[in-house]
């Protein structure tokens, strides 16, 4: 039976795989720029392609609502998927220099041919760079945690390993991933173009995941 859990939380460690998060240009946050639509590719546990939208609140503190949706490239559409929900805020500034906050939260699916996980879970990090009109370059921390996650077991499951396996939501949580990394881009007028790099490690810090490394190419457009 300790095999068994074993087994289940290596599983769901593969849940908390992410994408990061588009580092939006400083001048998205200018009043007139409301709606951005986000298309990213990156590498992070194989291909992924990511699709989102945010919307700027009219706040005093530049605030933009976020939404996205990434799954990874495969044979089969929808049995991997990952849905992102939050919001990003610039909470500083000095001339040229800013610092971004954002916190989301996750629902994702990982599906192999043992069992299918379904997770709920959270994402903070924070970013700082140097923005100009045309360019930007900076760096980010972040922490995305699994928080709950559903075992549904296959039949191969059952009649291979362990057939009294119970299905369910287990608690407490699965596992979670620190990520940082640099990140660069540059403008033209309503677009974006980013790239960003970085490592992965487990939240124990002595350890890294089966791919420690990062990598995205994200394009971004903004709309009044």
């Amino acid at each position: 039976m300790k095999t068994i859990k074993i087994l289940c939380l290596v599983l769901a460690l593969f849940v908390v795989s992410k994408t990061q998060a588009q580092f939006v240009h400083g001048n998205t946050f200018s009043p007139e720029n409301k709606h951005t639509l986000h298309v990213n590719l990156a590498w992070d546990y194989g291909l992924v392609y990511e699709l989102g939208y945010s919307y700027q609140l009219k706040s005093k503190l530049p605030i933009r609502l976020h939404a996205s949706y990434s799954f990874p490239s495969g044979s089969t559409f929808f049995d991997d998927f990952k849905t992102k929900i939050g919001a990003q805020a610039r909470v500083w500034q000095s001339g040229n220099i800013q610092a971004h906050l954002g916190l989301y939260g996750i629902y994702r699916q990982f599906e192999n041919p043992l069992t299918t996980l379904r997770n709920f879970g959270s994402e903070v990090n924070a970013r700082i760079g140097y923005f100009r009109p045309r360019w930007f370059v900076g760096g980010e921390i972040g922490f995305d945690k699994a928080i709950v996650t559903q075992f549904r077991h296959k039949s191969i499951f059952r009649d291979n390993i362990y057939s009294d396996v119970k299905d369910g939501w287990y608690q407490p949580s699965t596992g979670g991933n620190l990520y940082y990394g640099l990140q660069g881009g540059f403008s033209f007028r309503k677009s974006s173009l980013a790239v960003s790099i970085g490592q992965v490690r487990t939240e124990a810090l002595k350890t890294t995941p089966l791919v420690p490394l990062y990598f995205q190419v994200g394009y971004q457009r903004t709309f009044p």
